[in-house]
């Protein structure tokens, strides 16, 4: 099957004083947008880790910090009644699909006023409004949902695609081939995203996968396939564009393989460096941001000025301020949310029999 090595940007298109007035086909608006978006990503995550760190934050952690061009580059191919559906690193992936910092900050911090009510925490944001299947603590276990959602999808005929993101680690779980296998069989427009960031927690991928090459596994499924740099955005926009224009017009499904790299350790728990990379690994990793690297490109081409950039930040930083002001202010949960939003009918013959609530509900004794 067609496979794509690398996606590469396109040139601008004009220019305006031997300066380009757009890039890769998206004029300066539309690229501030995407810029804006990775920064309101990385700032976020500090304030997480800042919050994480003085305990008003509690539980598993897990930090999107280096990967931002991933998620920005590929919400900027979808429409917004498309899904996604990822791991639970998931945080800048809910605020890029439309959700509201506020409401995911208050998740991270417990509070009632969350995307879950405080009951999901760092790893399981989600919003049907934004189409956000959620992140999902099982490794690999979101993908046979995503082949569920394309199923749901090509059954009621609609002109919708998923995108699910994982990281390298759950491609060796059973759950990803079979769900790739039944993608590709009955042709559902599924984008499956893997995020290779180099290591599964603190294992690297070469030591635990004897066929390191990710994107050679769609050739087992007969599945179209790309490899992308995921430290630039514009090189992500573009290659997903391309899988997601096939899913619509073909409901074929394509398997992305998204090189990227975390700054950050597996969790808030895991150390940065010292045990299974060394400092001096990062750093020369910190060397392709991709928002500095974005910067960069932006500048040289004319398309952004020192005063837009700290207008921009500036006003990113606002943004995340009010989001940890606001969950921070914010209730926590009361008892009587505990059985709230577990079943969809509270049936006391059913299965809820012995639920006290339900029994209470109904005359029974308690």
């Amino acid at each position: 099957m067609a496979r794509t090595e690398t996606a590469g940007s396109k040139p601008g298109s004009g220019t305006r004083n031997g300066r380009k007035s757009s890039l890769d086909g998206l004029d300066r608006e539309q690229l501030h947008a995407l810029l804006s978006q990775m920064l309101l990503g990385r700032r976020f995550e500090e304030k997480t880790a800042e919050a994480y760190a003085i305990g008003k934050i509690g539980g598993f952690c897990h930090l999107y910090i280096g990967q931002e061009a991933v998620a920005v580059g590929t919400v900027a191919a979808l429409r917004p009644d498309d899904y996604m559906i990822t791991a639970y690193r998931e945080h800048v992936q809910a605020l890029v699909k439309g959700m509201a910092p506020r409401s995911v900050m208050a998740e991270l911090y417990g509070r009632a006023t969350g995307s879950s009510h405080g009951k999901g925490g760092s790893m399981h944001i989600y919003s049907a409004e934004h189409n956000f299947l959620g992140g999902w603590g099982i490794v690999g276990g979101q993908i046979p949902i995503a082949a569920g959602v394309g199923f749901a999808m090509r059954y009621r005929n609609e002109d919708r695609v998923c995108v699910c993101f994982m990281g390298e680690a759950a491609v060796n779980q059973g759950a990803f081939h079979e769900s790739l296998n039944m993608a590709a069989l009955w042709k559902l427009p599924v984008i499956f995203v893997v995020e290779n960031n180099g290591y599964g927690m603190g294992t690297a991928w070469e030591r635990a996968a004897s066929l390191i090459d990710i994107a050679a596994k769609a050739d087992s499924y007969g599945m179209p396939s790309a490899v992308l740099d995921g430290m630039d955005v514009l090189k992500v926009r573009a290659g997903i564009a391309e899988a997601v224009a096939r899913a619509r017009s073909e409901g074929t499904p394509t398997l992305i393989e998204a090189q990227c790299y975390r700054f950050m350790g597996h969790s808030m728990s895991d150390p940065v460096s010292g045990v299974y990379r060394s400092k001096e690994d990062v750093e020369a990793q910190k060397a392709r941001d991709p928002i500095r690297r974005f910067i960069d490109e932006l500048e040289e081409a004319g398309l952004l000025t020192d005063e837009e950039l700290h207008a921009i930040d500036e006003k990113v930083h606002a943004v995340v301020n009010d989001a940890a002001e606001f969950a921070d202010q914010s209730a926590d949960p009361g008892e009587e949310m505990v059985r709230q939003h577990v079943y969809s009918e509270m049936n006391a013959y059913g299965r809820l029999f012995f639920d006290h609530e339900a029994i209470r509900g109904t005359g029974g004794e308690g």
